[in-house]
């Protein structure tokens, strides 16, 4: 795929990068920091979906879905 095919992914890239600049190591980044990020993220509205944030998107797929997916249930 093309970056303009994916731009929701290509918005979260650049939102990551905003706390993990280009050519981070990650290995000298401690769990608690990507926890502390991905938090953030997915607590942050976004315009795309209605001005929900992931989570609230996410708590409302059905748990059946989430088993299926082998996820999070």
């Amino acid at each position: 795929y093309s970056p303009w095919e994916r731009g929701i992914n290509e918005n979260t890239n650049g939102l990551i990068r905003d706390y993990f600049p280009k050519g981070t190591d990650f290995n000298k980044v401690s769990e608690l920091e990507i926890n502390l990020v991905e938090n953030r993220l997915n607590n942050r509205p976004r315009k795309t979906r209605g001005y929900k944030t992931p989570n609230e998107l996410f708590k409302g797929v059905p748990t059946h879905l989430l088993r299926s997916l082998r996820c999070c249930a």
